[in-house]
């Protein structure tokens, strides 16, 4: 069951972080596009998240996956991770899945990004 209430999906996120890294990179080439989490077309070509291990370039970037199936239709949950990590400093990009929402931050801040979020759920509750 999904779940839409903002202060909710905040409190339930449980942040988990992927031990992999990922890039993000602009490429049309099939080998890569096989490899690719997510992709996302725009009028300037074709966006990829790799595998670090692609060896593709992009700056190397941490996933972290939000553990609470928020809803499509939820109001709150990107504005809150995204303004505390804001506050921070801390670069996001949010892709929001079906089930979750997975932030991309820069490798070097991952540990501090996830300190913010377990602060920011924790506070919720």
């Amino acid at each position: 069951m999904s779940v839409e209430d903002g202060p909710e999906m905040i409190a339930r996120m449980s942040p988990r972080l992927d031990p992999r890294g990922w890039v993000f990179v602009v490429s049309d080439d099939p080998v890569l596009v096989d490899q690719a989490l997510a992709t996302f077309r725009e009028d300037e070509g074709l966006s990829l998240i790799l595998p670090e291990e692609a060896n593709a370039g992009g700056l190397p970037m941490s996933r972290i996956t939000l553990q609470v199936n928020s809803s499509l239709a939820g109001v709150g949950l990107t504005a809150a991770v995204s303004g505390a990590l804001a506050e921070a400093g801390i670069a996001c990009n949010v892709v929001a899945a079906f089930h979750h929402d997975h932030l991309f931050v820069p490798e070097d801040r991952a540990a501090e990004a996830m300190e913010i979020l377990r602060a920011l759920s924790a506070a919720a509750r």
